[in-house]
């Protein structure tokens, strides 16, 4: 029987391979090789919210890993810091928990200098810390007095009528609340403020506060690390670190006297309600509906008008033009809820604005 050295067999083989490959035009020595996605390139630097910092650290690797053109060095420092530096142009992007105001607009240039555009839609969970109670129910009222230090102690009556079988401990309530400007802030004091006059004329609504009571923790991390340590504790803590921490969170009573957790299911029904999300009408708080969770909230970036360096801008923009779509679905796993499409489509239509190097890159 006639039988193939392994030598033959190489050359039988690899002249068939040949044969093929040329057949279907296959490349060689002298063919280009096909070249990577044109999505500008550089080392992209931003800073700002902690609230969607799991998401964009996720997001921004895989975005590295599918174009290792595009590095980005992102600095979750609280959406005030993020601000600042954005004003002060030592990033190419800011993040912000809450669009710029018109003061801080000024600051950066005006108008014309900026554009914001959403990127994600975030959940703020009622967090605490106390022996021997597993379940917690709170109202908007009973929060804000315990945040107004009207209510002090767990044994509190107002407490126990919101927890019927619920046996709480004789122990003082140790407010934690964020330290540092902050976005997260900024939602959670929107919400207080619809449910409670008292802290909207005394205490309001904004980034940083004048807090009646309690201990500030630097960021969400620092805030949750607070809460797990000190014993009859409660505090606001984007829902990611909670679920990762595997933290308690209190249920909240909303706007349809529904009690109802943090969830990314609770935030979509929430952001439904708002139908013409912009920069000037972003909030979701307190929202009607029997499936809403009432502190929820949009996170944004803030990029430049016009990047003069054209492959840095085009990369910029890219980036974000893929955050908003196909990387909305790196925040799944991570307690983050997908951009509506009008917000999507709102997002898409202000990168359309942005100039590389003289001229709009994406028609």
């Amino acid at each position: 029987m006639f039988r193939l050295s392994m030598m033959g067999r190489f050359l039988l083989l690899g002249g068939a391979a040949a044969m093929l490959a040329a057949a279907c035009g296959g490349t060689n020595a002298s063919s280009p090789s096909p070249s990577p996605a044109d999505v500008g390139s550089g080392s992209l630097v931003g800073a700002g919210a902690t609230f969607p910092g799991p998401f964009y650290t996720k997001a921004f690797a895989d975005y590295s890993a599918k174009y290792p053109q595009v590095t980005i060095n992102y600095q979750a420092v609280g959406s005030g810091a993020g601000i600042k530096q954005f004003q002060a142009k030592t990033v190419d992007f800011g993040a912000s928990d809450v669009p710029m105001g018109s003061a801080d607009i000024t600051t950066a240039g005006g108008a014309s200098a900026l554009t914001q555009i959403p990127t994600t839609l975030g959940v703020i969970s009622i967090a605490y810390n106390v022996t021997g109670v597993s379940s917690l129910n709170l109202d908007g009222a009973t929060l804000a007095n315990i945040y107004l230090k009207h209510i002090t102690n767990w044994k509190d009556p107002a407490i126990a009528a919101l927890n019927s079988g619920t046996t709480f401990p004789n122990k003082a309530i140790t407010v934690v609340h964020r330290a540092d400007s902050s976005g997260t802030t900024f939602h959670f004091t929107d919400y207080l403020s619809k449910v409670s006059d008292e802290w909207k004329s005394k205490v309001g609504n904004a980034k940083a506060v004048s807090w009646p009571t309690g201990v500030g923790g630097q960021q969400n991390q620092g805030v949750a690390q607070a809460i797990q340590s000190t014993d009859g504790s409660i505090g606001y803590v984007e829902l990611a670190y909670v679920v990762q921490a595997g933290m308690n969170q209190a249920a909240l009573k909303n706007a349809n006297s529904k009690f109802v957790k943090a969830s990314v299911d609770g935030a979509t029904a929430a952001a439904g309600t708002n139908t013409s999300v912009s920069p000037t009408n972003y909030s979701i708080t307190n929202a009607a509906c029997d499936a809403c969770y009432p502190i929820a909230g949009f996170s944004w970036v803030i990029l430049y008008s016009s990047y003069s360096d054209a492959s840095k801008g085009k990369a910029v923009v890219y980036l974000f033009k893929w955050l908003v779509t196909a990387g909305q679905s790196d925040g799944k796993d991570l307690q983050y809820a997908p951009l509506p499409s009008a917000v999507q489509q709102l997002a898409l239509t202000n990168l359309k604005a942005i100039q590389a190097g003289g001229s709009a890159v994406l028609q």
